[in-house]
């Protein structure tokens, strides 16, 4: 008895083995891979009231920015950009640095630079809310815009004043951090 007992045993185990091998094979089908995710809070600069939060998350087609931002002045329009530095201790928002352009290229005027993301609409209460896909942007290798930061400006990007992108002070900055 005490053999059949064993043979028994090792059958069993045997069996739970191959389980677990043709269940580990399976996972890649039921599991989605960890998205890479980053976000910013971002803080007012001295004098204003604009706030809020802005999701990066890395997609097939680029970079989907999320944005919710209170504390706009109402119906008005902003330019929401990409800056060089992981830096917002200024109180005008000046210390992010440039605009974030990893193509290092001569531009051309009206040609769009991967930091400089559009123009968003606050609405009657000054709220903005939305997203957008970024083809340009990653978050790893060199155009990724982990540790940078995002920037709200008082006035919309206008693609056509060159050199003078006409887009006034910074009212809001936050540091792009992972999540």
């Amino acid at each position: 008895m005490g053999k059949r007992l064993d043979a028994q045993t090792v059958q069993a185990c045997a069996i739970m083995l191959a389980g677990s091998v043709l269940l580990a094979g399976c996972s890649g089908f039921f599991l989605t891979p960890q998205e890479k995710r980053a976000d910013a809070q971002l803080v007012s600069t001295l004098g204003n009231q604009a706030r809020g939060t802005v999701t990066f998350v890395e997609r097939s087609d680029g970079v989907q920015v999320s944005y919710n931002l209170a504390g706009l002045p109402p119906d008005s329009d902003h330019a929401l950009e990409i800056h060089e530095r992981a830096d917002c201790n200024a109180a005008d928002g000046s210390s992010a640095g440039s605009v974030f352009a990893p193509a290092a290229q001569q531009l051309k005027p009206g040609e769009r630079v991967e930091g400089e993301l559009g123009n968003i609409h606050a609405d009657s209460n000054g709220v903005a809310t939305g997203f957008m896909v970024e083809p340009d942007l990653s978050l790893d290798g060199v155009r990724s815009v982990l540790q940078r930061s995002v920037l709200v400006y008082r006035d919309a990007l206008d693609p056509y004043a060159w050199p003078a992108r006409g887009v006034g002070p910074a009212i809001s900055c936050g540091v792009i951090r992972p999540q």
